[in-house]
């Protein structure tokens, strides 16, 4: 065979092999994965019921399914045994919590890069400051919530033993109805709900950032097994999500028809409330430029050190290692962009 003939020969088989091997990642199995939510299903997690209706996760070579969260459910228990692959837990507080605690999980992206929720008294009553805690009734997710509130409480100077702090229920009505002093809510969704019910004038609202800290939440969470033996199951999971909300905030009417769909008896005006809302958790800070699930080392660093210092973290953990941002770097940064 001539050289020429030879290289002829050679240059086919690449292109044959160029043009089989596309065909065979199309017909291979995709592998199955879950991913658990922190809630039930709402416009809060528009994006990935989105990105599941689109086939974006089959594209991406993943067979998904999602499960709903439930009332101080965690998600981080359930990702660290393999019930579930992938995860939206509570936030860095849980997060930070889990991994103290020897959990084997990993934070892999942040949804909400600010924190989404505020723990609500009754502006007439005698709740003025953190200080008016003690003695009161006190309820909050114990999912990171409490968390929060503790290291809150505890910067104020208060006796955490002093407050009758238990876990928060699905409805607000409690809250309502005078049955409790204090109650947890997020911007997006219980909060619309008790303005609704009783005015936002007749609201005082205490938040993380008025104590100088804020809790990035909705954290995406796999296994350490799972991002050290499949991490290219971590990227493609993460690249589909981007393009399902991306999709969602691009038609949103669409996105809160699927919701309004999945969950028939949920209130519309609320859903889109939620998803402008939600989206606007994801594209603050430094995620308008650095994209969607970006994890900002020194905003979770303080977290880390606010926990560490008012004693809900017993001993430092490596923020570096319990959020690992490799992944989402693995994307362009045009794919990622809000």
């Amino acid at each position: 065979m001539t050289k020429r003939r030879l290289i002829t020969v050679l240059a086919l088989a690449a292109a044959l092999t160029a043009a089989v091997l596309p065909v065979q990642a199309q017909t291979k199995e995709p592998v199955k994965a879950s991913l658990r939510l922190k809630w039930l299903p709402q416009a809060q997690f528009a994006g990935f019921y989105v990105a599941q209706q689109k086939g974006y996760y089959k594209e991406a070579g993943i067979d998904l399914t999602i499960n709903p969260g439930g009332p101080n459910l965690l998600t981080e228990n359930l990702v660290a045994t393999g019930a579930d692959t992938f995860g939206l837990s509570g936030g860095t507080d849980s997060v930070l919590a889990g991994v103290e605690k020897g959990l084997p999980i990993v934070s892999v992206g942040v949804a909400h890069q600010i924190t989404p929720f505020v723990f609500v008294a009754r502006k007439d009553g005698p709740i003025k400051s953190l200080k008016d805690f003690e003695g009161k009734k006190v309820t909050a997710w114990f999912t990171g919530a409490n968390y929060v509130l503790l290291g809150m409480l505890a910067k104020a100077g208060v006796d955490r033993s002093k407050v009758d702090l238990q876990p928060q229920q699905v409805s607000v009505t409690p809250f309502v109805n005078g049955e409790i002093d204090v109650v947890t809510a997020t911007r997006y969704n219980e909060l619309w709900s008790i303005r609704d019910r009783m005015g936002a004038d007749k609201l005082q609202l205490f938040v993380a950032e008025d104590s100088g800290i804020t809790f990035p939440r909705d954290t995406v969470i796999v296994s350490k097994e799972t991002a050290q033996k499949n991490p290219e199951l971590v990227k493609a999971f993460l690249r589909a999500s981007i393009r399902g909300w991306r999709e969602a905030m691009a038609n949103p009417k669409e996105a809160v028809d699927l919701m309004m769909k999945i969950s028939p008896t949920l209130n519309r005006s609320q859903q889109e409330f939620m998803l402008t809302e939600a989206y606007r958790l994801m594209t603050a800070g430094k995620a308008a430029s650095e994209g969607l699930f970006y994890i900002d080392p020194p905003v979770i660093q303080a977290a880390h050190d606010f926990l560490l210092s008012n004693k809900v973290l017993a001993k430092a953990v490596d923020t570096n290692v319990a959020f690992d941002a490799s992944f989402l770097k693995s994307i362009p940064l045009a794919d990622r962009r809000p």
